[in-house]
């Protein structure tokens, strides 16, 4: 009897599908709301705009979200063209396992399992945060933001073990929902001529409008706005035809999150007037609710309404964003279990071919993320919040570099696609461009998670102590294998 028998023997129907997820499950706009959830569009709106203004190069904070936009399409040319050779669950570290080596692959594996779901506990505690506030403000009722957090835990775990069209479905309505009011405030901005000085495009775009300030604060919060577009790749075995399917949709994703987030922010800018557009933002932090900035024209563009509206889709946004996390969390844990990694039991799919037990690990992982923050009486946002979300994007910045380098060596040793632009030059150019943004996000780091140096020191290290864990693990691993019994 196998080991995922032996977990759960009533879960597995048929021998050739087992250790396998559900194929031909999701098309490319399936795969675009999975990204796009994961991105949270309203929480990146709300929450890294007004601090790219304030702290960063002002009303030239939309022309970050471009430049961010062009290292990410430059490193997902390379991306694509890796995917078209390999189809994993774990993308990230199948894919440089293939060009650096299988130890730096498990090590990158433990990277990419901590940033997910350091991720995913972050914005677990601006969930509950926020729906407690909610709660409080409509009945009156004050509920701790841990017990919202554990309740939804559950939720997430259902939906995730339901199966990838249920999350798919759930996830496209609450990401419509976000993307409708923001793009609705922007186009309509746009129509009516913009704000009280017009729509400034100079005043966003221009080189001297995008180079005043500190630029580097606002592409570093421009590209912690993009976490997250990668997991086109980790549904690839769950895809339609992946290998036409999955370019489609990273080249996709990279388009809309770019032009959304750079066409947003530029009319938030031109609503409040470029000149007042970063003391606007300044104001907004100062209040402790970043979210004004952003809320506060969209009330006035659309009524009173809106404000009753916008903080429940903040609310949903966040959820989208864990639940996404939560699958594409999961889906690393199964394939590392495939590989023989971590246990074989975490390779159980039940009925719908999801993989439960890996489920249910990343939700004991968030978890045991979560309830010490609550235990110890820590401000969910300030603390949860700021700092695994910090934590998050350097581990994956440091994974998008390792994989640039790793599509680059794996071209050059195997000719599998001898195209230069694509398995070369993008592939380096986008290497440069993010060791330029891990520059930055290290440089920055204590404004990043908002916190003390002390505390940004030891979260920093927490990327390399997890890839070194990996490294080690790996060894060990394929040592003990290599042992007769």
């Amino acid at each position: 009897m196998d080991s995922q028998t032996a977990v759960a023997p009533h879960l597995t129907q048929d021998p050739s599908t087992a250790g396998r997820l559900k194929p031909d499950s999701l098309g490319v706009l399936g795969i675009l709301f999975f990204v796009l959830s994961a991105q949270a569009p309203l929480t990146g709106i709300a929450g890294a705009v007004p601090i790219a203004i304030a702290v960063g190069n002002g009303a030239g904070a939309p022309a970050a979200y471009v430049a961010a936009g062009v290292v990410v399409l430059l490193f997902s040319i390379g991306f694509v063209a890796m995917g078209r050779h390999v189809v994993d669950a774990g993308a990230f570290y199948t894919y440089i396992g293939r060009g650096l080596g299988r130890s730096t692959g498990s090590g990158s594996a433990g990277v990419a399992l901590f940033a997910y779901c350091a991720v995913q506990a972050a914005m677990y505690g601006l969930y509950g945060a926020t729906v407690s506030g909610l709660v409080e403000h409509y009945t009156g009722v004050r509920v701790a933001w841990w017990i919202w957090t554990l309740v939804t835990m559950v939720v997430v775990q259902v939906l995730g073990a339901a199966g990838i069209e249920m999350g798919a479905k759930v996830l496209a309505v609450f990401v419509l929902a976000e993307f409708s009011i923001l793009l609705a405030f922007a186009l309509v901005t746009l129509v009516k001529g913009g704000g009280p000085e017009g729509l400034g495009f100079g005043d966003s775009f221009s080189p001297g409008a995008a180079l005043q300030g500190a630029p580097g604060v606002a592409l570093m919060f421009a590209v912690a706005s993009m976490f997250g577009f990668e997991a086109t790749a980790i549904y690839g075995e769950e895809a339609r035809e992946p290998r036409r399917t999955v370019p489609r949709a990273t080249y996709l994703s990279v388009a809309v999150i770019t032009c959304f987030f750079a066409f947003t922010s530029w009319m938030l800018v031109s609503a409040h007037g470029a000149s007042a557009a970063t003391d606007e933002a300044g104001k907004a932090l100062a209040s402790g609710d970043a979210t004004a900035f952003v809320f506060a024209p969209v009330t006035a563009q659309f009524g009173a309404w809106a404000g009753d509206v916008l903080p429940v889709l903040l609310a949903t946004s966040l959820f989208a964003g864990i639940l996404a996390f939560h699958n594409s969390a999961n889906r690393y844990l199964f394939s590392l279990g495939r590989e023989g990694l971590l246990p074989r039991g975490l390779t159980a799919i039940n009925r719908r071919h999801s993989p439960w037990a890996a489920g249910v690990v990343q939700t004991v992982i968030a978890a045991a993320l979560v309830l010490p923050f609550a235990v110890l009486g820590k401000d969910p946002v300030l603390t949860l919040f700021s700092w695994f979300s910090g934590v998050a994007v350097l581990g994956i910045m440091l994974l998008y570099f390792l994989t640039s380098v790793s599509v680059v060596v794996f071209f050059r040793r195997t000719g599998a696609d001898t195209r230069p632009w694509n398995t070369l030059v993008a592939p380096v150019l986008g290497a440069l461009g993010i060791a330029g943004a891990i520059w930055l996000i290290m440089a920055n780091f204590t404004t990043l998670i908002g916190g003390d140096r002390v505390t940004a020191v030891w979260l920093q290290l927490t990327v390399p102590a997890v890839l070194v864990l990996g490294l080690v693990t790996a060894r060990l691993t394929r040592h003990r294998h290599s042992v007769p019994a």
